[in-house]
């Protein structure tokens, strides 16, 4: 697909068919954000895929906007394995999870899965429903599942900022 296509055509899918993603489709969003750069390569990130009634049932309980997907990706960084910045110890991996889950949500679009970032979600209930370790700390859930008939974007999808509120050149002022 071209690629100025796939940035105007994705959005946030919250309406499904009922049925799982097949594993080669799983495959491809799983690769593309393999594919994603992270600070000096450490890839910290640890994808939990749930692709199971048992494991989407206890996604449930943790979330209330799991939009029915028959699918789901929780994105995470491992604390333990990032780069450091040495200016003020900030920590390259949660950087690094949201770029490997944009690039998940792309590669998804390209194939024709939809899906939605879903921020709203209790950590502490997602850890410990699906054994988290101390050191992973879930970013960002990536429900997903192939569009319904009547998905279509929110109304809000269409509306942007001028670009000018947005973009600041030479300095901030």
């Amino acid at each position: 697909m071209d690629f100025e296509k796939l940035i105007s055509e994705r959005y946030s899918v919250r309406n499904f068919k009922p049925e799982r993603l097949p594993q080669e489709a799983v495959d491809k969003i799983l690769d593309a954000g393999h594919k994603a750069p992270t600070g000096c390569n450490y890839q910290p990130q640890r994808i939990l895929v749930l692709n199971t009634d048992e494991s989407i049932a206890k996604l449930k309980q943790c979330t209330k906007c799991h939009f029915n997907a028959p699918t789901a990706m929780l994105v995470c960084h491992n604390k333990d394995e990032s780069w450091i910045r040495k200016y003020d110890g900030a920590l390259s991996s949660p950087v690094d999870a949201v770029i490997v889950a944009t690039h998940m949500m792309l590669g998804a679009h390209n194939i024709g899965v939809g899906c939605c970032w879903v921020m709203h979600f209790d950590p502490t209930a997602m850890c410990k429903a699906f054994n988290i370790p101390e050191n992973i700390e879930p970013i960002a859930l990536l429900v997903m599942g192939y569009p319904s008939d009547d998905a279509k974007p929110l109304d809000m999808h269409f509306i942007t900022r001028p670009i000018d509120e947005t973009v600041l050149y030479d300095e901030f002022k």
